[in-house]
């Protein structure tokens, strides 16, 4: 077990909390959430200074449990039906121009929730279509049917993150199917090919450098679009250790990697995280293609 103690490279000045008080107001009056708070992440701070947040609909409760989340699991709430209006309300309030929407995995749904993605989708562009929406989105154990549901509400960017090397799902994702999250994104570019997909790892599991460049090409194989890279920080104790932290210098050459590769867009360093910096990764490849 890697030392409790941050490295140098990983320490940073908190964040002011009467920035996050302030969003967590602005969620707490809309009855929404934020991944941001719900997954503790390292980030919050600067994002809520950027009045840039990733909602999470469907509850805060997860059917799933994995070893390395910070969301609670057990029996979720029912779905709140004023969701996507709420989430409207939000993006107005904050002036959005990439929204980034996320949720609880609830493989107690018959759709595992993508109707309620579509409705906060089409919600979005309805208010004003030059709005970019990315939705991240759970595996849906698998059903294509459920996955058309929110490629048919045109998303800008349909994101399922791979999370870790396929010999630690297992550990880490044992409800999950590296092969499943695999062939969810090659089924995103088969219903649409010209949406855009993302995918991201954590380093830090227990992963080899091998092993984490053949997920890199396995992604790529499957015409992966966008590429985020962090590190895994350990939530609490009940949660996976930390195994290594993994140096800067090593981010920066996956993000070397992935450019090769032929990613459209790549984020490799200890703090990013799936959404973190979304709008300015979208906005960079729609440049580019331009």
């Amino acid at each position: 077990m890697v030392s409790s103690i941050k490295p140098d490279w990983f320490k940073r000045r908190a964040p002011d909390p009467t920035v996050i008080t302030k969003m967590k107001e602005l969620m707490d009056t809309l009855k929404l959430h934020t991944v941001c708070e719900s997954a503790h992440c390292p980030n919050q701070g600067e994002c809520f200074a950027r009045k840039v947040a990733t909602f999470m609909i469907l509850g805060d409760i997860c059917k799933r449990n994995c070893t390395f989340c910070a969301v609670q699991h057990g029996k979720p709430l029912a779905v709140d039906t004023n969701e996507p209006e709420h989430i409207v309300a939000a993006v107005k309030k904050l002036g959005l121009r990439h929204v980034v929407i996320t949720s609880v995995t609830r493989d107690d749904l018959s759709d595992g929730g993508a109707n309620q993605f579509a409705e906060v989708v089409k919600g979005i562009h309805n208010y004003d279509s030059t709005i970019s929406v990315e939705v991240l989105i759970p595996d849906f154990e698998g059903s294509i049917s459920a996955l058309k549901i929110v490629a048919d509400s045109s998303p800008e960017v349909i994101n399922h993150n791979i999370e870790t090397v396929p010999r630690l799902y297992p550990q880490v994702r044992p409800q999950a199917s590296y092969g499943g999250s695999l062939q969810l994104l090659k089924n995103v570019k088969n219903i649409e090919r010209s949406l855009i997909t993302k995918s991201g790892l954590m380093l830090g599991l227990g992963e080899e450098r091998e092993e984490v460049i053949q997920v890199m090409k396995d992604l790529r194989d499957v015409g992966c679009d966008f590429l985020t890279i962090g590190q895994y920080l350990r939530p609490s104790s009940n949660h996976h250790e930390v195994v290594r932290y993994v140096p800067p210098a090593e981010f920066d050459e996956y993000g070397d990697i992935g450019k090769s590769m032929g990613f459209k867009g790549v984020a490799s360093s200890p703090y990013v995280r799936s959404s973190f910096q979304a709008d300015k990764m979208f906005a960079d490849a729609d440049s580019t293609d331009e």
